[in-house]
């Protein structure tokens, strides 16, 4: 009979190649439903990040079904803020935000994306909703001082709101109406949208076919679906 300990020899170096690992150093609600954790360590320290990338969290005991994607909030100092906004929804990911302690050990891959900024477009326009508003904010502080940014972010309260520079609040919703009412330059900008999916679709429809602007000018980056299993 095999030694059990034999058996997770290879799943433990398979998990060492795949995560980066860990531990939690601080915890902060940042709004009712917005909590930033702080991950610290010499792996997390050497890592690289560009502002609007992610990481995938390992939430649970296995692989499947237990892999959340979260925002990167800020990153230096030997850590790395996540921010995660709390849905109201039980899932897996939902239980591990409202659960990790300080001290406790987290697994995560490396961050990656393409949801980042473009400095040299002629202006920037963002949309979303809360869960938007960790990756805009990364994205905002790394644009170029005087860079010229539009934008508004869609509330289920007004207590969810993160400052950030120079964008508008709006109620849930109305977020297109919102993005059509925003006076912008005659030119394309590069657009950064981003929350929840069909939302997304709808904003970059209207910049497409109603502003004229080229699909390559809009970056989505589509982080929940009512219903959708895994984006909790």
């Amino acid at each position: 009979m095999s030694n059990p300990a034999t058996r997770a020899r290879p799943m433990a170096r398979l998990l060492d190649r795949m995560f980066v690992r860990g531990t939690v150093e601080e915890i902060e609600d940042l709004t009712p439903r917005l909590r930033r954790i702080r991950i610290t360590g010499d792996a997390v320290g050497a890592l690289e990040w560009t502002p609007g990338q992610h990481v995938r969290v390992r939430v649970g005991p296995g692989l499947r079904d237990m892999l959340r994607t979260y925002s990167v909030w800020a990153f230096g100092s030997g850590g790395l803020d996540l921010c995660v906004f709390e849905h109201g929804e039980d899932g897996p990911g939902s239980r591990w935000a409202r659960e990790v302690r300080q001290g406790q050990r987290v697994s995560f891959t490396k961050p990656e994306g393409r949801f980042v900024p473009r400095p040299d477009a002629p202006y920037h326009v963002f949309a979303g909703d809360e869960t938007a508003s960790v990756a805009f904010g990364a994205i905002l502080r790394a644009l170029p001082a005087g860079a010229p940014v539009y934008g508004v972010v869609e509330l289920g309260s007004p207590e969810d709101a993160l400052p950030l520079r120079d964008l508008g609040t709006t109620e849930r919703g109305s977020l297109v109406a919102a993005v059509r009412a925003l006076e912008l330059p005659s030119e394309p900008g590069v657009a950064y949208l981003a929350g929840e999916t069909r939302t997304c679709q709808a904003v970059r429809s209207h910049l497409v076919r109603e502003r004229g602007w080229p699909r390559r000018s809009v970056l989505i980056k589509p982080f929940w679906m009512p219903g959708k299993r895994g984006m909790d």
